[in-house]
């Protein structure tokens, strides 16, 4: 059951984030994914190396674009630079789509290397939904947010993550990446029910999902992507997807790197989990429709 949405943007399937430790791996043997997903600035570059081997992988799978550094919640002006190198990249590799964290990362040039919450205020959706506004008009198209895990909160909030993530969409006509375990990691952190974040959240405009793994320290957890995914989290993916409908999904490491191999055989939980909720209509992308001219 593929969602409805007024959005005009494809289902890509099952993917994974694109690591260097796996690009001889993808490039010699095609595994069977459907997508990945590249971290932007990895690839803002002139040249090299980076740029040499995503276009070998764009030749045989679709991608999308992964930013840490946007800043969008921030309130000093956008680094002009920065975008002006982000869309030089999108218009080169041509993505399925952008996204990057609902956060913020630093203010007057001092950049914290961290994804730091917002406070759930009507003021800050509305200052986010306006630049949110700025960046989609200078890419010259729609951008999705990640909602952040987080081990603090703000005492001015007043409202809930999901409904200030909701109230963004809404105002900027943005789109959303839904990372399921930085819902469950949140909801931990702060006692609250994790189904009720994803019954919160408009479907519509939900277009990616994210899995990963974390670290439990027993009264809180962080956010690693540094293991696999755990029962817990699969359960909530499959209650968001059968709430949701079928919603791009990937699984998203970052340390502790194991084979490629290993990371394919953990995806196909996620697909297996997905045919089971929604089958026979979920069907794989086909990665030549997707290939850029020049590329393939």
């Amino acid at each position: 059951m593929k969602k409805q949405s007024n959005i005009d943007l494809p289902y890509l399937g099952f993917g994974l984030g694109l690591r260097t430790e796996h690009y001889h791996p993808i490039i010699e043997t095609k595994p069977k994914v459907d997508w990945f997903e590249v971290l932007s600035e990895n690839y803002m570059v002139p040249g090299g190396k980076p740029l040499h081997f995503l276009d070998k992988v764009r030749a045989d799978y679709p991608v999308v674009m992964h930013g840490v550094s946007l800043s969008i919640g921030s309130t000093t002006p956008f680094d002009q630079a920065y975008l002006r190198d982000l869309k030089k990249l999108a218009d080169r590799i041509q993505p399925a789509w952008i996204s990057d964290h609902l956060c913020w990362t630093g203010v007057h040039g001092q950049n914290m290397h961290d994804l730091l919450p917002l406070p759930y205020t009507e003021e800050t959706a509305k200052h986010v939904a306006e630049r949110v506004k700025i960046v989609q008009d200078y890419l010259g198209r729609q951008i999705l947010l990640e909602n952040v895990s987080s081990y603090a909160s703000y005492v001015d909030s007043t409202m809930s993550e999901w409904e200030f993530i909701s109230l963004i969409a809404e105002k900027a006509d943005c789109l959303l990446l839904l990372d399921v375990n930085n819902i469950y990691v949140s909801s931990y952190n702060h006692n609250f029910d994790a189904k009720t974040f994803i019954d919160g959240v408009p479907a519509k405009r939900v277009q990616q999902i994210h899995l990963a793994g974390h670290q439990n320290n027993g009264d809180y957890i962080i956010d690693t992507h540094d293991a696999p995914v755990i029962d817990p989290v699969w359960d909530l993916y499959e209650y968001t997807i059968a709430k949701l409908g079928a919603v791009s999904t990937m699984i998203e490491r970052d340390d502790n790197m194991p084979e490629l191999d290993v990371l394919v055989e953990e995806l196909e939980i996620a697909r297996k989990i997905a045919q089971k909720v929604h089958a026979p209509n979920i069907t794989p992308v086909e990665p030549i429709s997707m290939r850029v001219a020049g590329h393939a």
